[in-house]
């Protein structure tokens, strides 16, 4: 069983990783609507990783015989002024998730929760691939400058994208 402190933190993580999911499934809607259907579908990609988090880490929390607590999904923006402001949107939050994980690593750590410790490291090697795939957008939107034909293919590239479920298993 995790300690309290650790079930809190856990918990809240949950919540903010599907509350990540709901945000990126506004994006992909967003982008859909706009006639962009590449950006939708790396969105959209988005949304079922950020369930498959979640999954992860309700499942760990199962295996360790400590109960999940969902609680409600705060509001998310549903429309963007640009692609480019969307994708720094983004990077911003996945930055907060990052920080959010290396708290609960640190919990596990004081806690000498090594199991813990283990699971997240899957975690912290996922914000660190999360965050270089969003920034390497933004420094091609910045290159592109909003210019038409540069944003059509790159939608053209994100639509290529495909969804690759995890295992959101508690033991891998």
């Amino acid at each position: 069983m995790l300690s309290k402190k650790l079930e809190d933190a856990i918990n809240k993580q949950i919540n903010a990783e599907l509350w990540s999911a709901y945000l990126y499934l506004s994006m992909s809607t967003h982008f859909a609507h706009e006639g962009l259907p590449g950006f939708a579908n790396w969105y959209e990609i988005q949304y079922k990783e950020e369930q498959d988090h979640a999954m992860k880490f309700m499942n760990y929390m199962v295996a360790k015989d400590s109960k999940v607590l969902l609680k409600p999904i705060e509001k998310v923006d549903t429309s963007w002024e640009s692609v480019l402001a969307a994708f720094e949107e983004t990077l911003k939050h996945e930055k907060v998730v990052t920080a959010l994980i290396n708290d609960i690593v640190a919990i596990a750590r004081e806690e000498k929760d090594f199991a813990t410790d283990n699971m997240l490291q899957w975690f912290v090697k996922e914000q660190v691939e999360e965050e270089d795939s969003v920034q390497t957008i933004i420094d091609a939107l910045r290159l592109i400058d909003g210019k038409g034909y540069g944003v059509y293919m790159l939608d053209k590239e994100l639509g290529q994208r495909k969804y690759i479920p995890i295992s959101t298993s508690a033991t891998e």
